[in-house]
């Protein structure tokens, strides 16, 4: 059983069930990422919206399991050795839940070594890249005049759909089998058409980048992941 007072971000998102993991999150393509892990390894856990405004992200309750301020976060009362464990940072997340559960890492090390190759693809290229992208073409970036910054990010996000487009050329998913490479890099995809730059990088020219974005979006529990938790 967890021992809440050990982790001040409860006083602020107390729990209902405090014996399962407890997710903090919101559904963002890095958020999604926890929760769709959490629905297709079938772990039990409560999740707790945390908004992206400062009250939120910056508050000293968030700030304790996260000092990077940023979602998802959770906590595992059942964490290695029977310790309860706190972890941040999406990438991390999603190795730490493959261990625990046995799944989605692949079937050998060497299956392992590559699967987690491409989540660090996602996690230092795509991510970071198509958020910036997102920034000068839908949010503040938009309004700065010299077209260079989005010229850079729209070249960027080319050369990464060219990479994903090959990868994929021949096979369903990014690293064989179905694995947390895909629960990494797909939200990412389907946030580019919320940052409306789908026709700028010509993502008609990408049939296999898109044929995958469909079948990730078909899988039950990719469905009920996108959701959660439920925004207000």
């Amino acid at each position: 059983m967890l021992d809440t007072t050990s982790f001040p971000i409860m006083a602020k998102w107390p729990p209902q069930f405090p014996d399962r993991i407890q997710l903090y999150s919101y559904a963002t393509p890095n958020g999604v990422k926890a929760s769709i892990m959490l629905e297709e390894t079938g772990l039990p856990y409560e999740a707790h919206l945390v908004t992206l405004a400062d009250a939120d992200v910056k508050s000293p309750e968030f700030l304790s399991l996260n000092p990077n301020n940023k979602i998802p976060a959770l906590i595992d009362p059942n964490g290695p050795d029977g310790v309860p464990m706190g972890l941040f940072e999406s990438g991390a997340i999603l190795l730490y839940l493959a261990e625990k559960s046995g799944m989605l890492l692949g079937q050998s090390k060497a299956d392992k070594h590559l699967v987690t190759q491409w989540l660090m693809f996602q996690m230092g290229g795509v991510g970071p890249m198509f958020g910036q992208l997102g920034y000068f073409h839908k949010f503040a970036g938009s309004e700065i005049e010299d077209p260079r910054p989005r010229e850079r990010y729209v070249t960027e996000g080319k050369r990464l759909l060219n990479v994903l487009e090959t990868q994929l050329n021949g096979q369903d998913w990014i690293a064989g089998d179905y694995s947390i490479a895909d629960i990494a890099i797909a939200p990412w995809l389907r946030g580019l058409d919320y940052y409306g730059v789908k026709e700028v990088l010509g993502w008609d020219n990408y049939s296999n980048v898109a044929a995958y974005l469909d079948r990730f979006l078909e899988r039950p529990a990719v469905q009920k992941g996108l959701t959660i938790p439920p925004r207000d």
